[in-house]
């Protein structure tokens, strides 16, 4: 399954490279190029990213999981020895700002990290969405009797099962508890990702009432039979993009790695699939090579 999803992914980043070799023949940056163009085909290829080190920081959430350790692999694969060091959110976002991170496939804008783009963003090189459309808000199965934030009454106990509590859709959670009336006293409560995912699983195989923090892409979407709640009064805000930011500088350092980050992009759909198999038990590493 995964084999093909990786051949659907449409990894703009993989032009990019047949682009960049097109244009400096290879080699990584300016003083290595010309004498790389004089070798043949299989030196610049392998010559791309000549073993030099690149760190990439992303949020231990499924999606940040899945697409860094995808863009991992392309530049592995381009010769560049390359670190992915999972950080909380504050703190990836600091990371690339000062330097300490070489970049990050993991901004959610403009809600979901505001507070963290108002702080860091100014610091970094913004390199726009690699996954459009994505979305955060309440969700429940769709065997629920209830569509919208606003018609919640004492389902699930009055408990909204949340997920880290430094995450944004936490604190849009936080929020739509203190500006629905209905959810005067309601209660969110806290844990991680993968404690709320278990939560769902487990009620959903007992069909019993739970309201998740939720956001897409997700693998839960391709797993179970989910809706969101309508949310009347716009806290979760509209549709987001995932973007990819880095240090300042690397286009200069590493002119072909800042390439195939600039360029990456990918769907939900086949965001979905590979958290997915993550979730089923694939080696995020090794299910960014198959294929």
């Amino acid at each position: 399954m995964f084999k093909t999803t990786w051949k659907q992914l449409g990894l703009v980043a993989v032009l990019a490279l047949v682009m960049v070799l097109a244009a400096c023949g290879g080699g990584e940056g300016s003083d290595d190029s010309e004498g790389q163009s004089e070798g043949n085909g299989s030196e610049e290829e392998t010559a791309v990213g000549e073993g030099k080190e690149i760190e990439l920081a992303y949020v231990n959430w499924d999606t940040e999981i899945a697409s860094t350790n995808v863009v991992g692999k392309v530049l592995e694969d381009l010769g560049y020895d390359v670190t992915l060091t999972s950080l909380d959110n504050a703190a990836m976002w600091q990371a690339v700002a000062n330097g300490d991170a070489d970049g990050m496939v993991a901004a959610w804008l403009p809600l979901t990290h505001e507070s963290q783009y108002a702080e860091y963003g100014d610091q970094m090189v913004e390199l726009g969405a690699n996954l459009e459309g994505a979305k955060t808000g309440l969700v429940v199965p769709s065997y629920m009797d209830v569509d919208s934030i606003a018609d919640l009454s004492d389902q699930a106990d009055k408990t909204i099962t949340g997920i880290e509590p430094g995450a944004g859709v936490t604190a849009a959670s936080e929020a739509a508890i203190q500006e629905y009336d209905n959810l005067s006293d309601w209660e969110l409560q806290t844990s991680s990702s993968g404690a709320m995912a278990t939560a769902l699983e487990e009620a959903i195989n007992n069909e019993e009432e739970i309201i998740v923090t939720g956001w897409s892409p997700h693998w839960k979407f391709s797993k179970f039979d989910l809706k969101y709640l309508e949310d009347p009064n716009e806290g979760f805000g509209e549709a987001e993009n995932i973007e990819t930011m880095v240090r300042e500088g690397l286009e200069e350092d590493l002119p072909n790695a800042y390439s195939v980050l600039d360029n990456f992009k990918w769907t939900e759909e086949s965001m979905n699939s590979v958290m997915l198999e993550v979730q089923n038990g694939a080696d995020p590493a090794e299910a960014a090579a198959a294929g």
